[in-house]
């Protein structure tokens, strides 16, 4: 048994020399800012999260990983086990949050309590025509452009020393279920896609996916977007504000996900995807090849810069 089961993944924190220069990349891929230009920024999408990316001043680096609890006895529960302190979360949506420190020295910040912001619907595009339907008549189709309609964060990925240490460490505290494991060998696992435990409610084929490495460093995070055209617009319009492309677009194996990679500029990577795999607790758990893993259904194949 796990000392509390999240729901979900709530933010990523990051800092960098130049906060304006990020700010351009970040609205670009779809985010809005929420907290003015102070000290740290928060940045939301058009779901009902307070805020999905925090970010201020100083070496680049990555600062945190957010996970949602259900609620503030969750959090009261895991301090007590971890001798960690409760504190208010200063940030938008307010809250409470357990910051705790895993195997490697990556900070995860464990929030509840957070009021909600009010959710915001894309643009409306019109209906697709195929071969089986055509509901749009009469009509032209013009999708417009702008920046992807950024509406979630879906999942992160952290590098780490000792998978099986990290990998413990995580479900023993936040009840992660595998979904697909990754052997290289029948003595060698690679790494491991991990989704929340939500019961019978449909949960993302992972929230986080834990790779081992020769160092422990952020790899990349994801956003949900609104649908596969919206992912297009998003693509086109950093293509055209000469952004860096990292990978896509294109449909994973492993959770079924189109995604459309990028790189901020200090080479972090973020990803757009939608139309990802749900999964039960019942679902059960898996162990699969790096194939898979590296693998698409179609679209470019994965460079090295991805491991």
């Amino acid at each position: 048994m796990s000392l509390i089961k999240i729901e979900d993944i709530a933010h990523v924190r990051f800092q960098v020399p130049d906060l304006d220069r990020q700010d351009a990349f970040l609205r670009d891929f779809g985010l809005t800012p929420v907290a003015g230009d102070g000290a740290v920024r928060h940045y939301r999408g058009l779901g009902p999260s307070p805020f999905l990316y925090a970010l201020q001043s100083g070496e680049a680096s990555f600062l945190a990983l957010g996970l949602r609890a259900a609620g503030v006895a969750d959090l009261a529960r895991l301090a007590e086990a971890e001798g960690a302190p409760v504190e208010a979360l200063d940030a938008p949506g307010g809250g409470q949050v357990v910051r705790l420190k895993d195997p490697d020295g990556f900070t995860v910040e464990v929030v509840a309590g957070q009021a909600a912001a009010s959710a915001a619907r894309p643009p409306e595009r019109q209906a697709w025509n195929n071969a089986f339907g055509h509901p749009r008549q009469g009509a032209v189709k013009r999708v417009g452009q702008g920046p992807a309609a950024v509406m979630r964060l879906g999942h992160a990925v952290l590098n780490v020393t000792d998978f099986r240490a990290s990998e413990r460490w995580y479900k023993d505290r936040f009840g992660f279920i595998t979904s697909d494991e990754i052997a290289v060998s029948p003595q060698f696992t690679l790494g491991a896609f991990m989704r929340c435990d939500r019961g019978d409610t449909p949960t993302d084929h992972h929230t986080l996916f834990l790779a081992q490495g020769p160092q422990p460093k952020f790899n990349h995070a994801a956003f949900e977007v609104a649908d596969l055209e919206d992912l297009m617009v998003g693509h086109q319009h950093l293509q055209a504000g000469g952004h860096a492309p990292e990978w896509g677009v294109g449909r994973h194996i492993l959770g079924s996900q189109v995604f459309d990679y990028w790189r901020d500029p200090y080479g972090y990577a973020l990803e757009h995807w939608t139309d990802g795999d749900l999964l039960t607790a019942a679902s059960g758990s898996n162990v699969t090849s790096i194939a898979d893993l590296l693998g698409v259904q179609w679209g470019p194949a994965a460079p090295p810069t991805m491991a």
